[in-house]
């Protein structure tokens, strides 16, 4: 079944949905985990957001992953490897009416995919005015593709999106010599 196009209203019931998945994965992979961090737009207050909880784990042994495919599995999630992204390991987790409710990315500790990540959460959480213009960005988007067009969904996001990491980056890199 197909990811169905939605985005709601940031809810507060996201960062707890997260601490409760984050207590779930840690049992599952355990002293491999370094950190466990909310990501995507449901990590971002006050924007609207496709309901499914993004993890970033942290891990120190990318390859001792594998290993916990099964209590992963157990968990709900599905593994699909690496899933065009070198160096990360990806899980999802649909409902029983084929839902998408989690994905976690995992990849191995002083990954630049965890700073990207990292920074372009952060950036939003501190630039509301760009969040706001990327929530905008999503509700447009939702409300002239078909329900089930995720890959234009991610096509029409993906400029502003690389454009945002690229002044997160930036950002990260000022408020790091500040210090």
């Amino acid at each position: 079944m197909p990811v169905k196009l939605e985005v709601l209203p940031h809810q507060p019931n996201w960062h707890h949905e997260f601490e409760r998945e984050t207590a779930k994965l840690l049992l599952a992979l355990g002293n491999n985990v370094v950190a466990i961090y909310h990501i995507g737009s449901t990590a971002i207050p006050q924007i609207y957001a496709k309901p499914i909880i993004d993890l970033l784990v942290e891990v120190n042994h990318l390859g001792r992953v594998d290993e916990s495919n099964a209590a992963m599995q157990a968990l709900g999630y599905e593994a699909k490897g690496e899933f065009g992204i070198s160096g990360r390991r990806y899980f999802r987790k649909d409902t029983v009416a084929g839902v998408r409710t989690h994905q976690v990315h995992i990849f191995a500790g002083g990954s630049a995919e965890v700073d990207r990540h990292l920074a372009f959460r952060d950036y939003m959480i501190a630039h509301p005015a760009d969040a706001q213009q990327y929530s905008e960005l999503k509700r447009r988007l939702v409300a002239t593709l078909r329900s089930d067009d995720i890959e234009g969904y991610m096509d029409g996001e993906d400029a502003f999106i690389k454009e945002m990491q690229k002044q997160a980056l930036a950002w990260r890199a000022l408020q790091s010599m500040r210090k």
